[in-house]
């Protein structure tokens, strides 16, 4: 059996754009240029059947390596916690007061953007900082 050479993840949301825009900032990723005859991703959803407009978004790695990042639109809402997250590496190779510092700093710039601080996780030696994203969905700052 062939390995798999590529993967995306998928996050089931109400507000597709709003949330790939956000992970766009968190990763530095961008959002994917409109498919090709389509000027902007506006004219292309346009295009589309007024209950698809919208109804879902993406975003890459510009380097290529990342996976991609898919968000669909669906009808309810986040009630439990994830079963899968992602783990943002800011603070790879470093430890102690260094890495929680390194995290600290990354949680002050995704504060802004609307994600949530829930919880530091921190036992004098390794550390990450349990957050949420704008929809609620947890992720950590690892």
């Amino acid at each position: 059996m062939p390995s798999i050479k590529q993967f995306q993840v998928t996050f089931d949301c109400a507000e597709p754009e709003r949330l790939a825009r956000f992970w766009c900032e968190v990763l530095g990723y961008v959002v994917p240029p409109p498919p090709e005859g389509f000027a902007t991703w506006g004219d292309f959803h346009r295009s589309l059947p007024p209950e698809d407009q919208g109804s879902w978004s993406a975003c890459i790695d510009p380097s290529g390596v990342g996976p991609r990042l898919y968000f669909q639109r669906v009808p309810e809402g986040k009630v439990v916690k994830n079963r899968l997250h992602l783990d943002v590496r800011v603070g790879t190779g470093l430890v102690g007061e260094e890495r929680l510092a390194a995290l600290e700093a990354e949680c002050t710039r995704l504060v802004p953007l609307g994600a949530v601080r829930v919880q530091l996780l921190y036992d004098g030696n390794d550390s990450c900082i349990v957050m949420q994203d704008i929809e609620g969905n947890e992720f950590c700052i690892d």
